[in-house]
């Protein structure tokens, strides 16, 4: 059971950094105006992660560089927590892109941004 468990963790992971790399690229809109403005050129940096999660996503999929990449998806997790406290501070509300309300931006940097980093980590082996 364990193993199917682990199974399905890893491949539902795959699939989604892969969509959420991808969609770096399909809609950069949405995330541009989610990077904070004290960050310079926005549009490499939304490219860059783009790129990376696709990669640390097809690193899941091989033995030899899964560990690897579950550290690399764990670091870029860390890494994008100055943009949800970003999104936060400017009131959970990026017209025309992304609206919720204020509990809902705390839960997800408090509770579902530790359950992504968890879920990552029990993949990794």
């Amino acid at each position: 059971m364990e193993i199917k468990v682990k199974g399905l963790l890893k491949i539902s992971l795959i699939v989604f950094y892969a969509f959420a790399g991808t969609y770096h690229f399909i809609n950069p809109n949405f995330y541009l105006r989610l990077i904070p403005d004290y960050l310079p050129c926005p549009l490499m940096i939304n490219y860059i992660a783009g790129v990376v999660e696709v990669i640390l996503a097809i690193g899941i999929v091989f033995k030899p560089t899964r560990r690897l990449a579950a550290f690399g998806l764990m670091a870029m997790l860390v890494a994008f927590i100055p943009s949800h406290v970003y999104f936060i501070q400017i009131g959970s509300c990026v017209p025309d892109t992304l609206c919720v309300h204020p509990i809902i931006a705390w839960t997800r940097l408090l509770v579902i941004h530790p359950i992504l980093i968890w879920w990552v980590w029990k993949v990794k082996d």
